[in-house]
């Protein structure tokens, strides 16, 4: 019996990974720049799951999307919390 030890390995690149910090922020530079309230329109966002709370403008629809609303809640209520409570 042949032993074959030449095993091929497959590696996709990644995107780069942005943090949900920078996804807010950019999503909060689009949506100053169209004009909208971004506290407004991204609590709707969080609350609702409707991405037409987040304006296309820049591609803040689809960068904000790529996170879990709950990863959002959880960025923003850590960075209260670490600003406000400690």
């Amino acid at each position: 019996m042949q032993e074959f030890n030449n095993t091929q390995y497959f590696k996709v690149q990644k995107e780069n990974e942005i943090s949900v910090r920078e996804i807010i922020s950019a999503v909060f530079a689009a949506m100053t720049e169209k004009g909208y309230n971004p506290v407004n329109q991204i609590v709707g966002y969080v609350m609702s799951g409707d991405p037409t709370y987040i304006t296309n403008h820049k591609g803040a629809r689809s960068m904000i999307m790529k996170v879990e609303r709950d990863e959002i809640l959880e960025e923003l209520l850590n960075d209260y919390i670490k600003h406000n409570l400690n």
